[in-house]
């Protein structure tokens, strides 16, 4: 049986790619009954009569997956953060962060939007840029001014699965668009009403750059704690993770319990005040999570 790859998924078909044949492929009835449904970037099995008459006959393992976006075999994630229209929110993109860390997928943290900001506004993103390659991310800024040429990024791109996120009207789409121009994916300013963007991708679909494949997707403001224990919050914050350890008592949450060496290295300054904050906060989040269910 012939396999392939989800490259696109619309309105109940399945894009398959098999070398160079794209082949539109309906999934199973069975898939349904099993609660399974096949997503962008599995890898498949299917029959086909011609290019328009597929169907997907099994999904093949997969090594991750991601619900919002939905794709799985994610190699890594480019996580794009307007410096400016919208603000910068580190809030939101610890959020990210420790999703795509749990998910085992490796991020690559994006600040478009560079060329908005004034002296004042750069030296503050300077900052946070600092913070994030202490911790041990690659950080990388681009500018939206026209003639920017960010090839530089194609090597990050090469031979992989990457999924692009972010919030809406940080540039994800116009990032893609200079990448390879030819794309001509659509684009929309910021809402000014609003105070974020329109939402101008409407499915997930991997894109061909370089020697890689990226997937473009609808953009979101919320990444909400659902499968995450609160016991393994902190592995998802790589300079708790790293203190651990060292902590006096298993199954330290590094809130109040003694001998905490998280709690250390904050008082300490080497870990940060806002990344504590929000580890705190994600905390209180899944443990109103338990106590509704």
């Amino acid at each position: 049986m012939p396999k392939g790859l989800i490259v696109k998924s619309l309105s109940g078909f399945y894009y398959v790619q098999d070398r160079d044949l794209y082949i539109q492929c309906r999934g199973r009835g069975l898939f349904r009954k099993q609660n399974r449904k096949p997503l962008v970037g599995d890898h498949v099995e299917y029959e086909a009569e011609n290019k328009t008459d597929g169907y997907i006959m099994e999904l093949l393992d997969r090594k991750n997956e991601l619900i919002r976006p939905p794709i799985a075999n994610v190699d890594q994630a480019l996580l794009v953060f307007s410096a400016l229209e919208p603000d910068f929110s580190p809030h939101l993109l610890d959020r990210f962060l420790v999703h795509i860390e749990a998910s085992n997928i490796e991020p690559v943290i994006i600040i478009s939007k560079m060329d908005l900001l004034n002296n004042e506004q750069l030296a503050v993103i300077e900052t946070y840029v600092k913070d994030y390659e202490q911790i041990g991310y690659r950080v990388r800024v681009t500018s939206n001014a026209e003639g920017s040429d960010i090839q530089w990024l194609l090597p990050d791109l090469n031979d992989r699965i990457s999924v692009v996120a972010g919030q809406s009207g940080v540039g994800k789409s116009s990032l893609l668009n200079a990448l390879k121009p030819n794309l001509d994916i659509e684009t929309d300013q910021i809402s000014t009403h609003l105070g974020r963007g329109k939402h101008t991708t409407r499915h997930v679909e991997l894109l061909s750059i370089g020697s890689g494949l990226v997937a473009d997707t609808p953009g979101f403001s919320s990444v909400e704690f659902t499968a995450i224990e609160a016991e393994d919050l902190a592995l998802y914050f790589p300079e708790m993770k790293e203190q651990i350890p060292n902590c006096k008592f298993r199954g330290c949450l590094h809130t109040s319990e003694p001998g905490c060496a998280v709690k250390a290295e904050l008082e300490q300054g080497r870990i940060k005040a806002y990344r504590y904050k929000h580890y705190l906060l994600f905390l209180e989040e899944i443990n109103q999570r338990k106590r509704r269910y």
